[in-house]
């Protein structure tokens, strides 16, 4: 009689597992969404607003080696051509705003130091 109370007993932990599991994945959802829920009021708080929104805009940027990129920023009606580089931004060159629904003005595939240079050219030949 006794070896059937100590298998009743060793029956009763399987159950109470499978509660702590249940609570365990319920309280790593609830800390997920509180994660999710920060994030999203870290973006809400510190999205510009008001006239500072739309000043300058990022239109491009592409990486030309590990560190370093080129990026086209949209400052009112003019675009800026800058590099950047760990602790430096250089302007490359500054053109008026190109509208990016025209079939001719993106440079072609691969030919992006040509298409600047050209642009450097034009601007210092005014």
């Amino acid at each position: 009689m006794l070896p059937a109370v100590a298998h009743a007993q060793n029956a009763a932990p399987p159950a109470e597992l499978g509660g702590s599991i249940v609570q365990l994945v319920l309280g790593l959802a609830v800390v997920i969404a509180l994660l999710f829920a920060s994030l999203w009021l870290l973006k809400r708080i510190s999205a510009p607003r008001g006239e500072a929104a739309g000043l300058i805009r990022v239109v491009a940027g592409t990486a030309i080696g590990p560190r370093e990129r080129v990026v086209i920023l949209e400052v009112g009606g003019t675009w800026m051509v800058l590099g950047v580089a760990p602790g430096q931004v250089s302007a490359l060159a500054e053109i008026p705003r190109i509208n990016p629904a025209a079939p001719s003005t993106p440079p072609p595939p691969g030919n992006l130091p040509g298409w600047l240079q050209r642009i450097v050219d034009r601007r210092h030949a005014r």
